[in-house]
């Protein structure tokens, strides 16, 4: 177990740097370019542990894939190129890879386990194992199929048209990519838009995928071409520092190339309604994903409810989100937010209890938390749980408390921004 003592910034935080590869996206780039035929490159990829357990589990399925800092090549094997592995798919701690893992392999011939750690074996997966079950997939596990191991046993799967009871860009990548090798038409209806990485790739990589409204429908039968996929900087990651640069005196941060897909900008939206000091530049396309540069500069800050369609393009910033509040004038209120407690922990829990003990003025609901500001913050030791979210709030939290934060676990860091620390001393210098 590993701990990390954060420190007040007194001189502010100040300059530019790039945040890692988007992680939705660094995932999705290895998968579909693994049942592509032909080559596949991917520049910017996430070389996260979540990311790493995607390439493992890809050439256990016989696909070739090499690294080169963070370019990565992978030799597609198209659909029926995969092979039955000889040993068991461990995602780690990897929710992505595990249900997105379950769309592909419920059309695939052959049988395979996945296993994770021990937070993935909290993850309710009956939310994909179902409509994949629907569609006549074999998959079976602990408690009926809803936590890990996974056993799948592949095979001829007919398209259903599916309403989710939750917006989840997991569950509907699931689905959809089930329904590419499925007879007939596949089709997902959401409750409210969830982020469309996964529609945006397919396409890129050649794929016909029909939208309408929150309805998002592929045919069968078609198969995937190999690209050249260049992966955005990821808004999940880049929200930690835009919040640092929001509430740190005297900071000024530019983030370059993050990626600002609407379905995931919500942080955008929650620091503009607050009345943060951030500009957006440099606009472009790239790969079919929007980009930009981020400039955020210390600012005074007003609370603000946050809840409804805008959950969905926010969850993963939740945590820091609450950081954020704890610093802005008035209460914050954010509700519908039920799906933090299924993530690596439940965060509505672990961001309360972890903000109380650095002094915030901060309540759990049932779907969400309320947190009153303009609280000073007192050092502490606080603990990520094995949560890189909740690790990497605190560490921004730590940035402005009266006294040291001692973070415990924060290993978890690594998973989805391994550079962490280095960028925190690099802006402080």
């Amino acid at each position: 177990m590993t701990t990390n003592t954060i420190n007040a910034v007194k001189q502010g935080l100040n300059g530019t740097i790039r945040v890692p590869g988007d992680k939705s996206i660094s995932h999705r780039a290895v998968m579909f370019g693994a049942i592509a035929d032909g080559v596949t490159t991917v520049e910017g990829f996430l070389n996260g542990e979540d990311c790493l357990s995607t390439i493992t589990c890809f050439k256990k399925l016989g696909v070739n894939i090499t690294q080169d800092e963070e370019r990565v090549k992978i030799e597609g094997k198209g659909w029926n190129g995969l092979v039955e592995p000889l040993n068991i798919l461990d995602v780690g701690n990897s929710g992505t890879t595990t249900r997105l893992m379950l769309g592909i392999l419920a059309t695939r011939p052959f049988h395979s386990v996945m296993i994770g750690d021990d937070s993935i074996a909290k993850r309710p997966m009956s939310r994909v194992v179902d409509p994949l079950r629907e569609m006549g997939a074999q998959i079976d596990g602990r408690a009926n199929g809803n936590f890990t191991p996974l056993s799948v046993r592949g095979g001829s799967t007919k398209g259903i048209d599916f309403t989710s009871k939750v917006a989840s860009a997991q569950v509907k990548s699931a689905i959809l990519l089930a329904g590419l090798q499925s007879a007939g038409t596949t089709s997902v209806t959401e409750p409210a838009l969830s982020r469309d990485h996964t529609e945006r790739m397919l396409e890129a990589y050649g794929v016909k995928v029909e939208r309408e409204g929150l309805k998002v429908s592929v045919k069968g039968g078609q198969s995937l071409k190999a690209s050249h996929i260049v992966v955005p900087g990821d808004i999940s990651s880049a929200a930690f520092f835009l919040v640092a640069g929001a509430i740190v005196p005297n900071s000024q941060i530019t983030l370059t190339g993050v990626g600002v897909n609407p379905t995931r900008s919500g942080i955008i939206d929650v620091l503009q309604k607050m009345g943060a000091s951030l500009t957006v530049s440099n606009e472009k396309v790239v790969s079919g994903e929007p980009i930009a540069d981020l400039t955020i500069e210390t600012s005074s800050l007003k609370g603000i409810e946050i809840g409804g369609d805008l959950i969905p393009r926010l969850i993963d910033e939740i945590p820091v989100i609450a950081v954020l509040a704890s610093q802005a004038e008035g209460k914050t209120v954010i509700k519908d937010a039920e799906e933090l407690k299924v993530k690596e922990t439940n965060r509505i829990d672990t961001v309360v209890s972890e903000l109380k003990k650095l002094g915030a003025s901060i309540e759990a609901t049932e779907d969400g938390m309320i947190i009153e500001g303009t609280r000073s913050l007192k050092g502490a030791t606080v603990n990520s749980y094995g949560d890189h979210r909740i690790g990497m709030a605190m560490a921004i939290a730590g940035l402005i408390t009266e006294g040291q934060v001692d973070i415990e676990r924060s290993e978890a860091i690594a998973v989805s921004y391994p550079s962490f620390f280095e960028h925190i001393d690099r802006l402080t210098k």
